[in-house]
């Protein structure tokens, strides 16, 4: 397990650095996050018990899944590994005093802070893509069974292997020979490395092939696996600000990524995907 760095913090010092900029506090209220905030809550609201259901949010970042869950009436323990993060959910959760937080501290996913069949919801949507090992992988995948109660179900986000590469097509980043070999590699192994220091770039990430993310949850010793795709290719719509912004053309493109959320052949078209299992 990691020790703290000087600022507290259970993360690399690259991946530290990058999220001490402070963006992922206001990340899924623009752009494409916007789609991936909103695809997120309605996927998980599919398998969400009724409240009072106690919650992990593990690498729950700044708190926006954790204060939404607080808000509907459950019991939500929010843990991260970035300082900064806590610090951030904790100030969301005292804005929100009729539905605060159960509990907001520093936390990591391989080993919780919780007691054994004590949860009925885990959430993982960051730590995966941040474990770049498979044995830490599913060592956190392993802690989140092991506090769900018997039924209780998990939630695992994962990067797409084909991410940077559509990306690149996208926004021209594959123009940048640094950022072409980043993109090579993660086709190539997963392995995700910003060797450029571009802050768009993102930082040190394990990228999943949807078969691997789906076997990584199974051997884990969950159960019932499905694999749901986030954004579907609605990421990469060029307009895709005016689009979201258009009530009309928002449900419409909502809708085309509903009907092909889980088609095999394009879950990895999608930024990011969902692994839903039980215990």
């Amino acid at each position: 397990m990691p020790t703290p760095t000087e600022s507290g913090s259970l993360l690399p010092p690259d991946i530290e650095a990058h999220y001490a900029a402070g963006f992922e506090v206001g990340r899924l209220a623009q752009g494409s996050g916007c789609l991936e905030f909103a695809r997120t809550q309605e996927i998980i609201q599919r398998v969400l018990p009724p409240p009072p259901a106690v919650i992990a949010d593990v690498g729950g970042a700044s708190g926006r899944y954790a204060c939404w869950l607080a808000a509907l009436g459950h019991e939500v323990h929010l843990s991260d590994p970035m300082p900064l993060h806590v610090a951030q959910a904790g100030e969301a959760s005292a804005a929100q005093p009729m539905y605060p937080l159960a509990s907001c501290a520093i936390g990591e996913a391989r080993a919780l802070n919780r007691p054994d069949d004590s949860t009925d919801m885990v959430l993982l949507l960051g730590p995966l893509y941040h474990l770049t090992n498979r044995v830490d992988r599913l060592a956190a995948l392993k802690e989140a069974r092991r506090v769900l109660r018997t039924g209780g179900t998990l939630i695992a986000a994962a990067i797409s292997r084909f991410a940077s590469t559509l990306d690149g097509l996208r926004g021209g980043y594959l123009d940048d020979p640094a950022f072409a070999a980043i993109a090579n590699r993660d086709l190539a192994d997963g392995q995700h490395r910003n060797s450029a220091g571009h802050p768009a770039y993102f930082t040190t990430a394990f990228f999943h092939h949807p078969d691997e993310l789906r076997q990584e949850v199974a051997d884990a010793g969950l159960v019932g696996v499905k694999l749901l795709a986030v954004e579907g290719p609605a990421w990469l719509l060029q307009d895709f600000e005016t689009r979201w912004n258009d009530p009309g053309r928002r449900e419409r493109l909502l809708d085309a990524v509903r009907r092909i959320e889980s088609e095999p052949s394009l879950l990895g078209a999608s930024a990011h995907l969902l692994a839903i299992a039980q215990k």
